[in-house]
């Protein structure tokens, strides 16, 4: 049987700037959503004549 290479070797670097940067636009991402979600859920209560303290 013989070898088939399935996977090419990765030459740049495994972590570093490229890896901060993405892991940062993915939690900003994450926090913006959450807001959205939390300033929705303040408007439902408001409306529904619910006090959010």
């Amino acid at each position: 049987m013989s070898q088939v290479d399935r996977y090419k070797p990765y030459k740049g670097a495994a972590a570093g700037w490229g890896a901060l940067i993405a892991v940062t636009k993915n939690w900003l991402g994450s926090v913006v959503a959450l807001g959205v979600v939390a300033g929705a859920l303040r408007m439902l209560m408001h409306a529904a004549g619910m006090s959010s303290h």
